[in-house]
């Protein structure tokens, strides 16, 4: 019955193309093919009593309750408007220089991306506090554009990223089943913390890429990247100011973390407490702001964990079909071994991450090729990097990237959806350029976690 296992999935993907919501499309579909087997006799009824004990696990879950507090922390930093301060503090201090201002974006948006962790937040923020100040400064609309989407998207693979929470999870399952498979009873784990560490050096690597370009843009063209004079002088405790509240909060979670000091759960606490504290001291702290950022928290994660649940029905069933066995099979079977089957899949990802949200693909399509790629020997952590990394382009890439959908929200009219695309090409070409550089030297995502968590 491997071929319903196909038939599911093709499904499913077709149901997510019509527009149906995603936690409901997953378990709709799901149970339909259930009952299917149930009375085909292809699959025994008994195999959905599973099902509670899987919801249960996913409740008591200790890591999966970083997401809400990551989100709260992302939430109320945007809200009380410390991003746009970040971003004005860096402005004035590099925007009377060729391409300063654009320069600035990327910097933001990666301090955004590890305090934040969400790209469409990250984009929709970044999108309504610059795009009209470098137009209006009179830079190139597409490179405008292009620079706020890649930095929007960093959120994806600098920690602490929902993405990288939620892949260690699933990574961390996927790995003791792969280890179970082949009859290894002492198991090794990977962990939330194994992924932010690992994902430091090439997070930092993109940065630095997107900033040398820019630099050569401006120094290439100055016409599309001009030095802004108009801008207002400030202090160096201005700069100050704006930029050491958030970088002390942005090491306390991340240094507890990679310190070994605290779970990721209970630094994402922390995240979330430093993060009111500024919001008071900014005395921005009301309880409107307060019931606003507890209300996107509320609504961001019912739709991470309805959407877990939904893919955890899926998994059931597509397993009850052997179509873990099927795609094991496929992997395995492809000449050249973990280097043909880690391309296969990561072409798969590349393409589904025009048509899924990251979410989907991370509980959906991550349990279904993580084990057999792992029973290849492909070290855990780096693949983990490497399927960030490759959801994180496909955000970028045209017609259906994800982030340029966000900005198309936001952006004034003057800026043509053909710019927005344009304007993303290049940062795709350096996105997969990393993506090269961590394959072939896979110890730029190996090295940190082994030698700060052993």
């Amino acid at each position: 019955m491997e071929w319903m296992a196909v038939v599911l999935f093709l499904t499913l993907c077709g149901a997510l193309m019509l527009g149906y919501p995603v936690a409901f499309t997953l378990a709709g579909v799901s149970l339909w093919f259930a009952l299917i087997g149930v009375l085909a006799g292809a699959i025994p009824a008994s195999l959905l009593l599973d099902y509670p004990s899987r919801v249960f696990g996913t409740m008591t879950n200790e890591t999966l309750v970083a997401v809400p507090l990551f989100v709260f922390m992302g939430v109320m930093l945007e809200r009380t408007q410390i991003a746009e301060e970040l971003l004005n503090s860096l402005g004035s201090l590099f925007g009377k220089k060729r391409g300063g201002l654009v320069i600035s974006v990327v910097l933001v948006g990666a301090l955004l991306a590890a305090s934040t962790g969400i790209v469409g937040a990250t984009v929709v923020a970044m999108g309504l506090i610059t795009l009209p100040t470098l137009l209006k400064q009179g830079y190139d609309p597409a490179l405008a554009s292009g620079a706020i989407c890649a930095s929007g998207t960093l959120g994806q693979i600098i920690p602490p990223s929902i993405v990288l929470v939620l892949l260690g999870d699933v990574l961390s399952s996927a790995y003791q089943q792969a280890q179970l498979s082949q009859g290894i009873w002492s198991l090794q784990t990977v962990s939330v913390g194994d992924l932010f560490a690992g994902a430091l050096i090439p997070g930092l690597m993109l940065v630095l890429a997107y900033v040398i370009y820019l630099a050569v843009m401006a120094w290439r063209y100055p016409e599309k990247a001009p030095a802004v004079t108009s801008l207002q002088a400030v202090s160096f405790f201005t700069v100050l100011k704006g930029l050491v509240p958030p970088l002390l909060l942005i090491g306390c979670v991340l240094g507890s973390i990679l310190g070994g000091f605290a779970t990721p759960t209970e630094a994402a606490a922390v995240g979330g407490l430093g993060s009111m504290i500024l919001a008071i001291l900014r005395r921005r702290l009301t309880l409107e702001a307060v019931r606003q950022v507890s209300q996107k928290t509320a609504e961001v994660t019912s739709m991470v964990f309805m959407i877990l649940l939904g893919a955890s029905l899926f998994s059931l069933t597509f397993n009850a079909f052997h179509g873990d066995e099927l795609v094991r099979d496929l992997l395995h079977a492809l000449p050249g071994g973990k280097i043909s089957a880690l391309i296969a899949v990561m072409v798969l990802m590349f393409l589904l991450g025009f048509i899924l949200d990251f979410i989907e693909i991370v509980f959906v399509v991550v349990p279904l090729v993580a084990p057999p790629l792992l029973m290849l020997g492909v070290d855990p952590v780096w693949l983990g990097i490497m399927f960030a990394l490759n959801l994180q382009t496909s955000f970028l890439t045209p017609p259906f990237g994800f982030a340029l959908f966000y900005l198309r929200g936001v952006a004034p009219p003057e800026v043509t959806t053909r710019a927005i695309y344009r304007g993303v090409i290049p940062f795709i070409g350096i996105q997969i350029f990393i993506i090269g550089l961590i394959a072939l030297f896979p110890k730029l995502a190996t090295w940190l976690p082994k030698v700060m968590l052993g």
